[in-house]
């Protein structure tokens, strides 16, 4: 082999180690960019799990406490039912009282409501018939001790339950027992919510 041979063969084998040690250098790279794109990839997936996972957890959460709100809400629309069953009873319990017990209840209204002043007071034309004898005078008499009198007027608004309505003056005090649930029935509630529902 000749002198130029021998070089030429020499730069060639130069050539191809430098070629392998490029090449090499390239696998390297090209494994460590695979590396870091695999890497990313496995923490952009372990991410977008967590975050998956936490939306799920949210979704869960808002499931139930919409669950719990609906069966709340049941509770006490039953609740508020039931107490105004109780409150209806005791309504139409009040106009079943014998005479005696119903005009004992109407004469301690008569007592709170009554004023120092000329009026009038009337019944339904039910209770004046079932009214014991003698009741009026006591009527009359409560009036006096308060300092007043009452005038009994057969004179009776439309719709009108047991019970009585004072007037003074063009002014009504609506005794009537329709009223007095009305005006007390918030406090009735908590009363019944109380014996009913709060654990002993």
């Amino acid at each position: 082999m000749s002198g130029l041979d021998k070089m030429k063969a020499q730069i060639i084998a130069e050539a191809q180690d430098n070629a392998k040690e490029i090449l090499a250098q390239a696998h390297a790279q090209a494994d460590s960019i695979i590396g870091e794109a695999k890497a990313q990839a496995e923490k952009d997936a372990r991410k977008i799990v967590a975050q998956a996972e936490a939306r799920a957890e949210d979704s869960v959460k808002r499931l139930a406490s919409s669950s719990d709100m609906r069966k709340r809400k049941a509770v006490l629309e039953a609740k508020q039912e039931v107490i105004s069953e109780v409150l209806e009873d005791a309504y139409k319990a009040v106009g079943e009282l014998d005479d005696a017990a119903y005009f004992a209840m109407l004469e301690k209204v008569l007592e709170k409501y009554v004023l120092p002043e000329e009026g009038t007071i009337c019944f339904t034309e039910k209770d004046r018939k079932r009214m014991p004898q003698g009741y009026m005078e006591k009527v009359y008499e409560t009036a006096k001790k308060k300092g007043g009198s009452l005038e009994l007027t057969e004179t009776v608004p439309d719709g009108m339950d047991g019970g009585f309505i004072l007037t003074y003056g063009g002014i009504e005090e609506n005794c009537t027992i329709k009223a007095l649930f009305d005006a007390r029935r918030e406090e009735l509630s908590d009363k019944v919510n109380r014996q009913l529902f709060t654990a002993v």
